[in-house]
């Protein structure tokens, strides 16, 4: 069987030969691989036979983005981003963190408006998108759009980066036309955006990533009703146009959002990604037994303390442990619950991919 059929057959919530596998590693842990191996990523996913991979997707052509001698540089929202690294324990890890929320100031909807930095969904080439899909499938693997990680289908995120984290979460209570102005604003650029990247496909395209992180270790960012007010209907619109494409959608969100899980199913999520296994209410037991038969899952396996901190029998006894929760009746694909970080002992890797395949067999 090969990984686009199991994969399909998974997300029809039936058992297929074994678990899908999925594999997400920072850029750092992939430079620490690749260093350890001698192989190319791509080629270390293939020796794993892990089965989803991820297209590049559109390449921008829209106007120039600035570029600073000191690293800094600005995204197509504007928002400024300095670079940061920090030296762990198998390798440098380097990001962008956020430096200027050009929106912050802004103190109307009119000025919101004016905002000259929204960006279009003509800014990006998709013409190549159909071919991305078709050498996956060439070599028998599940194609997936997620996009950047600055730039994936989203809403609350980019509405953090632009007007700031309590800014925008002060909006939705204190002054909410502002934040519907915001998230209108990037709504209607990422529908644009995942309809044109769809289109594109020609059918080719078997899973849409989104991610927004909805929730905290402790709960949700923003209550249920809020959610429903602020966010619903943007998450609803991304699930449509993939229904009417044949895509499935995965959503990632981090933390603690059980309560918010009836919501993202009536708005057609198929598969919710994460089950950050420290995060408040997110027992994967529970969320099998109570929406197994209408949504599936993705991830579940620690990063924060099994991975980088425990033994190669504690990694292989958690995936074991997650298979035997998630994975019956189909409607799971083994993961994560975020990027395998360059802190994580390589043993501890191979236990994981070894275990993957040791006790994710159906048959």
């Amino acid at each position: 069987m090969d990984s686009r059929t199991r994969v399909k057959l998974a997300l029809q919530h039936r058992e297929p030969d074994r678990v899908p596998i999925d594999f997400w590693a920072s850029s750092g842990c992939i430079r620490s691989i690749e260093r350890a191996t001698g192989r190319t990523y791509a080629e270390f996913l293939d020796e794993h036979d892990v089965d989803l991979r991820y297209i590049e997707g559109p390449g921008y052509i829209g106007p120039a983005l600035e570029r600073r001698a000191d690293g800094c540089d600005r995204d197509i929202w504007g928002v400024l981003r300095r670079p940061v690294s920090v030296q762990v324990a198998h390798g440098l890890e380097q990001y962008m963190e956020v430096a200027e929320s050009p929106l912050a100031a802004a103190d109307s909807v009119a000025e919101v408006e004016a905002y000259a930095g929204w960006p279009s969904a003509d800014w990006f080439d998709y013409s190549a998108i159909a071919a991305q899909c078709e050498a996956v499938h060439r070599a028998g693997r599940a194609a997936v759009f997620m996009g950047d990680r600055l730039n994936r289908v989203a809403q609350l995120k980019p509405a953090m980066y632009l007007r700031g984290v309590e800014r925008i979460l002060m909006d939705m209570v204190q002054r909410p036309e502002m934040a519907h102005a915001v998230l209108g604003r990037i709504s209607q650029f990422y529908g644009e955006y995942e309809e044109r990247i769809l289109t594109a496909a020609r059918g080719q395209l078997d899973i849409l990533l989104t991610g927004d992180d909805f929730g905290s270790q402790a709960g949700p960012l923003v209550s249920p009703r809020m959610w429903a007010e602020f966010l619903g209907r943007g998450f609803a619109d991304y699930c449509a146009i993939a229904r009417r494409h044949g895509v499935s959608v995965m959503h990632h969100t981090c933390g603690s959002v059980r309560a918010l899980v009836p919501l993202l199913i009536e708005r057609g999520l198929d598969v919710l990604q994460s089950l950050q296994p420290e995060a408040a209410g997110m027992d994967h037991r529970a969320l099998k037994a109570e929406y197994g038969q209408r949504l599936g899952f993705h991830g579940g396996i620690s990063i924060q303390r099994t991975l980088p901190f425990g033994t190669p029998e504690q990694v292989a006894w958690e995936v074991q442990e997650r298979i035997a929760a998630l994975a019956p009746g189909g409607g799971y694909i083994l993961g994560t619950a975020h990027n395998i970080q360059a802190d994580t002992p390589p043993e501890n890797i191979a236990a994981l991919l070894t275990a993957y395949h040791e006790f994710g067999r159906y048959t």
